[in-house]
């Protein structure tokens, strides 16, 4: 018989609220978060109505800025960035290691607001915190070499990322801006995350770092945040499209920065035959819901090996865990492993579930659709933002799903005979972030992997944004501007010599590192 479930105890958003009012009483109020400039807590802009992905109970929503006061905000910033930017290094890092105790101290209050409000398991929600304190950390043990003979920008690092990694991507990029001597401004993703922000933020203002956390529309405060004269940097994480604004805008001023944007990430299979390690590794590719920027939703496969590849690939996929993340047998029960909960919302669910059924229409094949009846769920609970896996053979080339990042728990299977057709398939979306060839040769691996438009590109192992001194950037179209990871992100964020040449992609130059 099915277990009926219930709530974790402790874990409910009101008990996770008044947490975060006892531990950053200046940052929240009863009903809303705060937006963070000219170093004070401010209770403007227009909180807007929000919804957990989780069980689409009511969370708080962003109070969203005017354009105006967005650019009071950057101007504010500029003066702490004048002050910060001569402050010592010893004591920058100082301050930023304090920062780094007081996130350890709150980590699993951090995590339960990514529960709550972007969806994410608890195992990887803990991990996105504790890949941000450990990621930073590693900086301020090594800083001092990275920031030799180099000077901060002339004016703050504007930070605009997407929702699904709050703490190991934005909160992680802030720190090791400021600890290289810049103000840093962050806006909340429009989607969620807006409390673990503000918690985190609130716990580094405490410490003196310069950071300021507004929200509002891109479009509206683009202006602000994008083109003021002020900005020394862009540093953006989302899709293409937005991307692309945000790329004519800083070329047409001239302004440093940092693009990472989405692409196709493919994962080839060419005379393999290790099914084992494949099987053992597809659960994984479904963490968080493929709800990453180098999610691997392609499988490019040699038609020969196809019926061994679906022989290790289904029962992989039969087995992925999904549910309410905080969904339990009894209240004292241990967080359940789950590979993923929801996606980002209902309508990002509705979006995904249509473009299947229309590829389906123009001739995909449906090799595994799972079943929503098959999660764990509260009894009764709103499930219209959960998407159970899909794997879709030869998405027809009208579909999204054929060139795009689908961002959901979808797969495509293309089937190919050549190398050359290989290739071309797995350079679909001009450019990837990463990439996987798996094949038993290491010869052939090392001639085709070259020939793969992916900044990185695994051996029948997933490739990752990588920690600590691991470079990140993409090829094409998923990637502007200068590389970071280790030592690049310090100097995409900092001045070096007069000509200096930073390792990215460039409107003028594409440099590898």
């Amino acid at each position: 018989m099915a277990t009926t479930l219930t709530l974790k105890s402790g874990t409910s958003w009101t008990d996770a609220w008044q947490r975060c009012l006892t531990v950053a009483p200046e940052a929240f109020r009863d009903d809303r978060v705060l937006n963070l400039w000219n170093s004070t807590w401010q209770a403007d802009g227009r909180p807007l109505p929000a919804t957990s992905p989780v069980d689409g109970s009511p969370i708080a929503g962003p109070p969203r800025l005017d354009a105006d006061t967005a650019h009071q905000a950057v101007r504010a910033s500029l003066d702490q960035h004048r002050a910060w930017r001569h402050i010592p290094l010893d004591e920058r890092r100082a301050r930023v290691a304090a920062t780094l105790d007081a996130l350890t101290q709150h980590r699993d209050l951090l995590a339960l607001l990514l529960v709550w409000e972007i969806g994410k398991p608890w195992r990887l929600a803990r991990a996105d915190v504790d890949r941000a304190i450990d990621g930073v950390r590693w900086y301020v043990d090594g800083i001092e070499p990275m920031v030799a003979d180099r000077a901060p920008l002339d004016g703050p690092v504007s930070n605009v990322a997407s929702w699904n990694y709050p703490m190991s991507v934005l909160v992680h990029a802030v720190l090791v801006q400021a600890l290289a001597g810049n103000a840093v401004i962050a806006k909340t993703p429009t989607d969620g995350g807006v409390a673990c922000l503000t918690l985190a933020c609130a716990l580094a203002a405490r410490e003196g770092i310069p950071v300021t956390l507004v929200s509002g529309s891109g479009g509206e405060l683009s202006e602000a945040l994008v083109r003021a004269p002020e900005i020394g940097c862009v540093s953006f994480v989302g899709g293409r499209d937005t991307g692309a604004a945000v790329a004519t805008a800083v070329a047409d001023l001239g302004k440093r920065h940092v693009l990472e944007q989405e692409g196709l990430n493919t994962w080839g299979i060419w005379n393999y035959t290790d099914w084992d390690t494949l099987t053992a590794v597809v659960p994984k590719l479904f963490d968080y819901g493929k709800q990453r920027c180098t999610a691997y939703p392609r499988f490019v496969v040699q038609r020969e090996l196809f019926d061994e590849f679906l022989a290790a690939y289904l029962p992989a996929v039969h087995g992925l865990r999904v549910g309410h993340p905080l969904a339990v047998e009894n209240p004292g029960d241990p967080y359940p492993r789950l590979d993923f909960g929801p996606v980002i919302n209902a309508a990002k669910a509705k979006e995904l579930q249509d473009q299947v059924a229309e590829a389906i229409d123009r001739g995909a094949v449906p090799l595994h659709r799972g079943r929503l009846s098959d999660a764990r769920f509260l009894p009764g609970q709103d499930t219209s933002a959960y998407v159970q896996p899909v794997t879709l053979l030869n998405p027809p080339p009208s579909s999204p799903l054929h060139h795009a990042e689908p961002f959901g728990p979808v797969d495509t299977i293309v089937l190919v005979d050549t190398e050359a057709e290989l290739l071309a398939a797995m350079n679909a979306s001009n450019g990837a972030l990463v990439a996987t060839l798996s094949t038993d040769d290491r010869a052939t691996y090392d001639r085709l992997a070259p020939q793969i438009r992916a900044f990185k590109v695994g051996h029948g192992k997933p490739r990752s944004r990588g920690d600590r001194d691991e470079l990140f950037g993409g090829f094409g179209a998923s990637w502007r501007g200068a590389f970071v990871g280790g030592e690049l992100l310090v100097r995409a964020v900092t001045q070096g010599p007069a000509g200096e040449r930073l390792p990215g992609n460039f409107p003028d130059y594409h440099l590898m590192p």
